[in-house]
């Protein structure tokens, strides 16, 4: 499955909490897709999913969320390219 990275962003919120996005294109599924993600400490990540623009299928949409639940390389590709926006995570 080919992905591609869209546009990714990652800020450090005033609390010192982390809060990013990744917006990402799968091939042969329509529409794109957003994964948002949040850390308090910038070390365990919880994240939501949903279409970054014009709802697709569902299938597609359980799809990807079942693939980032068990497919820890998917997952840190998409926070990686978050991360990577980002100079001052580990501080």
């Amino acid at each position: 499955m080919n992905v591609e990275i869209v546009k990714a962003e990652l800020k450090r919120e005033e609390d010192k909490s982390f809060v990013g996005r990744t917006v990402f294109t799968i091939e042969q599924h329509k529409f794109p897709y957003e994964i948002t993600f949040f850390s308090k400490r910038g070390s365990e990540w919880d994240y939501s999913l949903s279409f970054a623009g014009e709802p697709g299928s569902e299938e597609q949409f359980l799809e990807v969320d079942t693939l980032l639940e068990n497919d820890d390389d998917f997952f840190n590709q998409l926070l990686d390219a978050a991360l990577d926006t980002q100079e001052d995570v580990e501080e």
